[in-house]
């Protein structure tokens, strides 16, 4: 694997096309339906929420799971992709499947007993309450001699 690589990048840097075209773009093909995928995650707190958002590109709800636990939020299912292309007398199909795992941690105090998820136009949202205030703020804390 480790030789086929290193031809592709190569080909990349040296500008060799490939049959499927820019080389880049194969390379990237490979990559990402060769089961190496992971969503894009991002995690941030507005407000009184903390809010993860899943990037789930050509995915619908019934292939993602939502798991929230005491300390993170689990977002795992199965990505299906598949691609065909005719040029000329050559018919080039290729198909993919494989799974994805992304677990995210909870900030301390976040309260997961209500979350909620929505799924529109690939992006999957998490919303649960976040911590209070107390919990977050931290204090300063003086320093003594001794």
């Amino acid at each position: 694997m480790t030789d086929e690589m290193d031809r592709w990048f190569d080909r990349a840097l040296n500008g060799y096309p490939t049959q499927q075209g820019n080389a880049i773009e194969s390379l990237t093909r490979q990559l990402n339906t060769s089961g190496m995928w992971a969503p894009r995650i991002e995690a941030f707190q507005r407000g009184d929420q903390f809010i993860v958002r899943a990037e789930l590109p050509g995915l619908k709800k019934e292939d993602v799971r939502v798991n929230v636990t005491d300390d993170s939020i689990v977002i795992e299912g199965e990505r299906r992709d598949e691609f065909e292309n005719t040029h000329g007398d050559v018919y080039h199909t290729e198909r993919s499947y494989g799974s994805f795992y992304r677990e995210i941690p909870l900030p301390e105090g976040a309260i997961g007993d209500k979350a909620d998820a929505s799924f529109r136009n690939g992006v999957l949202e998490v919303k649960l309450q976040a911590p209070p205030n107390e919990v977050r703020r931290g204090r300063s804390v003086e320093i003594k001699e001794g």
